[in-house]
């Protein structure tokens, strides 16, 4: 998923080039390369699609040449990632109806690689030939109000737990007692599954987006696909995974990980990771930015 701009890192993430696109982590490659990188590290023959504004194709083009074009797929405008995940699920459903997929954003980091491709192995190999959701959790290392939670519930194999709750943004109060208790995970927002599943959980709790991707589908690897999509997508719900399935499947469970992980959401994650300072100025620009966007509400 690459279409998000990054506003908490404005102005060095800008509607125009957001963050995914730049190296953040100054380390040569920018964080969607890095994306993939980490994921070839599960699988050296991963396939890629990503979903992405039509404005931010090009950029995707540019970094990753090796996708083919039928693989970027370009959102007429932006329906929150449950819709973004229908569609690139039921288009490699097209093509691959035994595929099992992890979906994930595009912008976090993730150094090491080798435990990164522990994780998504173990995730997928109980994925694949189940009806089950995983959602990957990191172990919290500070009570951190800025993430979504995960309540752990009962082993079901290996380092795989059912999920027991998820759990909203908490106060400090709420973030500190999770972190004393320690079955509560950061929710970094990646998913595994078998297409099959996800087609039928998006069926059963969000009737209407899959009513519309059944809509497009016939159209999808040929000419017809980009009317179709500009003329049906933008007429789905507008609504998150998490909301339109993740709350509500009865099969959904976590794998807790224990590798370092930022979803660099602000200056303070940059300046950890790079070990160097943010000048002053672009943090007044951030600032005035989004005092801006606070007086305009």
């Amino acid at each position: 998923m690459a279409g998000g701009q990054g506003t908490r890192l404005f102005p060095l993430s800008t509607a125009e080039k957001p963050k995914q696109f730049l190296d953040l982590a100054d380390c040569g490659r920018t964080l969607i390369q890095l994306t993939c990188d980490r994921f070839r590290a599960v699988d050296s023959a991963a396939r890629f699609w990503v979903v992405t504004a039509a404005s931010y194709v090009p950029l995707v083009r540019e970094q990753l040449p090796e996708i083919p074009e039928e693989q970027i797929l370009a959102e007429p405008e932006p329906r929150n990632t449950a819709p973004c995940i229908a569609l690139a699920c039921w288009k490699i459903r097209a093509r691959y109806p035994d595929a099992n997929i992890v979906v994930t954003p595009s912008d976090a980091y993730v150094p090491d690689h080798k435990a990164f491709a522990a994780t998504i192995a173990e995730a997928m190999a109980f994925t694949e030939g189940r009806r089950a959701i995983v959602t990957v959790g990191i172990k919290p290392t500070e009570p951190n109000v800025g993430y979504g939670y995960i309540q752990e519930g009962p082993v079901a194999e290996g380092n795989i737990h059912k999920v027991q709750a998820f759990k909203e943004k908490p106060s400090l109060e709420v973030a500190q007692r999770y972190l004393a208790e320690g079955w509560y995970l950061w929710n970094a927002g990646i998913f595994v599954w078998n297409v099959e599943t996800i087609e039928a959980e998006l069926r059963a709790h969000a009737p209407q987006i899959a009513g519309i991707m059944d809509s497009i589908a016939p159209d999808f690897y040929t000419k017809a696909e980009e009317g179709s999509l500009a003329r049906l997508f933008p007429t789905c719900e507008k609504i998150s995974i998490d909301y339109a399935v993740m709350e509500k499947s009865a099969d959904v469970y976590t794998i807790g990980a224990t590798w370092a992980w930022s979803d660099l959401g602000s200056f303070a994650a940059i300046e950890a990771i790079t070990g160097k300072t943010i000048p002053q100025e672009i943090k007044d620009a951030q600032d005035a930015y989004q005092a801006a966007k606070k007086a305009a509400k």
